[in-house]
């Protein structure tokens, strides 16, 4: 069940600076589609949109199917571009298939996406959640709760004591401050999923250094 959404501000309330209808149409679906293609780290070759509740019945009107491939073009939700966005994606190679379907979701605007090239896929499942706010709820089969509206690492890594706490020690040393951390597992002692908001960006050496920790197999990014 849906609870009730929390807006910290009346920005929230009128919603971002957007392209179509609606903001939650709209501007939460390309939201989704951009973290996505954040968290993939470069241009997909192909993307399979899967549009489940509300999204399925009214995607084509209210422009849902544009600005998600919008996202993952890595438009903003203000850039005029969305409107062309599958143009602009069969220029640049990107196929894209959407499907309706009829599952019924836990909230009705939920969009699965499938990306990948020739090197890697990444399947990701995101709910808007009104006002252009969204949540990432699931990635590659990892429950998780990610807002999308603040810088965020991603950590893939065995589910091994310490592990978390030699990530938190280097943000801590780098100054970085934790707005929201949860972690994520399969299977004790298998893989699991760090999901942590900061409140700055973290730049490549930062990185860099949490991906050459023991157990680490990921290290992926959202940026603001």
């Amino acid at each position: 069940m849906c609870g009730k959404v929390k807006y910290k501000s009346v920005f929230d309330i009128i919603g971002p600076v957007m392209i179509g209808p609606s903001s939650s149409h709209t501007a939460g679906a390309a939201r989704v589609g951009r973290v996505a293609r954040s968290l993939f780290g470069r241009q997909p070759k192909w993307a399979n949109i899967h549009f489940y509740g509300s999204f399925a019945s009214t995607y084509k009107g209210h422009g849902t199917d544009v600005a998600v491939v919008g996202g993952l073009l890595d438009f903003d939700t203000y850039d005029e571009r969305i409107k062309s966005s599958l143009e602009f994606a069969k220029q640049l190679g990107l196929a894209v298939q959407f499907f309706e379907e009829k599952a019924v979701p836990d909230h009705p605007n939920t969009v699965k996406i499938e990306i990948g090239d020739d090197s890697g896929d990444l399947e990701l499942v995101g709910i808007s959640i009104g006002g252009g706010k969204i949540e990432i709820i699931e990635l590659n089969g990892f429950e998780l709760r990610l807002s999308g509206h603040h810088p965020a690492i991603l950590v893939v890594h065995q589910d091994r004591y310490g592990a978390i706490a030699a990530v938190s020690n280097i943000l801590s040393k780098h100054k970085i401050n934790i707005g929201h951390m949860e972690v994520s597992r399969k299977e004790a002692g298998k893989m699991a999923l760090m999901t942590i908001e900061v409140d700055q960006n973290l730049d490549d050496a930062i990185v860099e250094e949490i991906q050459r920790l023991p157990n680490i197999s990921q290290v992926a990014r959202v940026v603001d």
